[in-house]
């Protein structure tokens, strides 16, 4: 894979195709795990498609090393699937668009974006501008029409409460948006389409909630918590919870 023309000299890019034993070192020491909240790992169809990305989808996936130490410092992991550009077409959130990745019969049209992860150390650095290039360079390359992202926004733990359709609209006086990580989006051309309440589910035991937030649920009802970008609603021993997300669509 082409390091991007901008990139830092220590900075090298490799497909899993190209790499696939870093790829499996990478995902088997969780490295970049830390990135993501605890309960983000836990899915109830998450692990379905994210386990397919290798060796299936090799060639859609990168990682990116300091050529200093050898050290992975950042990730992307993409999925192709069928989608006919229109808003009434596009799945209902990263669980949908996964899930049909894995079952639609046709040709992929499109590529999304699963997860672009940089180690925090480096972080604020540019990299995550970076990882976003070269997931059109990937979609590009694989002849595919569209590059999609159901963007996690990175301030809406802040606000949890506020319906994911007004965050998303929410902008700054120089109308771009008010979250930063859904304006690195907007700086390379992205648009917002559509906000999703119910992105990716996670529905399992108020005991591994519990261990997972580091919060006491005793009662049943919803819960604010931290790290959460919406309620977490237990109700007999089970806590179920909703992601939302931000289809934002990139040029090609």
């Amino acid at each position: 894979m082409q390091t991007p023309a901008d990139a830092p000299g220590w900075l090298a890019a490799f497909t899993a195709a190209e790499r696939p034993e870093l790829w499996e070192r990478t995902s088997a020491d969780r490295i970049l795990a830390g990135v993501w909240p605890e309960y983000n790992h836990h899915g109830t169809d998450s692990g379905r498609y994210f386990r397919a990305l290798f060796p299936r989808y090799a060639d859609l996936q990168a990682l990116f090393l300091d050529r200093r130490t050898d050290g992975v410092v950042a990730r992307i992991r993409t999925i192709p699937f069928r989608w006919n550009g229109s808003v009434e077409d596009l799945p209902a959130g990263i669980d949908a668009a996964g899930l049909r990745a894995l079952d639609e019969p046709d040709a992929p049209t499109a590529l999304s974006a699963l997860a672009a992860e940089v180690d925090t150390a480096y972080q604020s650095t540019g990299l995550s501008r970076l990882l976003l290039l070269s997931m059109a360079a990937l979609a590009r390359r694989a002849g595919l029409r569209f590059l999609v992202a159901p963007v996690r926004p990175s301030w809406k733990d802040r606000y949890p409460l506020l319906p994911i359709e007004r965050y998303a609209a929410w902008c700054r006086d120089d109308g771009l948006p008010f979250d930063p990580w859904m304006r690195v989006h907007a700086r390379l051309g992205a648009r917002a389409i559509r906000a999703e309440p119910h992105s990716m589910h996670i529905n399992a035991p108020t005991s591994d909630w519990e261990s997972w937030i580091d919060m006491a649920l005793p009662f049943e009802g919803e819960y604010v918590f931290p790290g959460g970008l919406a309620p977490l609603t237990v109700a007999g021993g089970v806590g179920d919870y909703w992601e939302p997300n931000v289809w934002m669509l990139h040029p090609l």
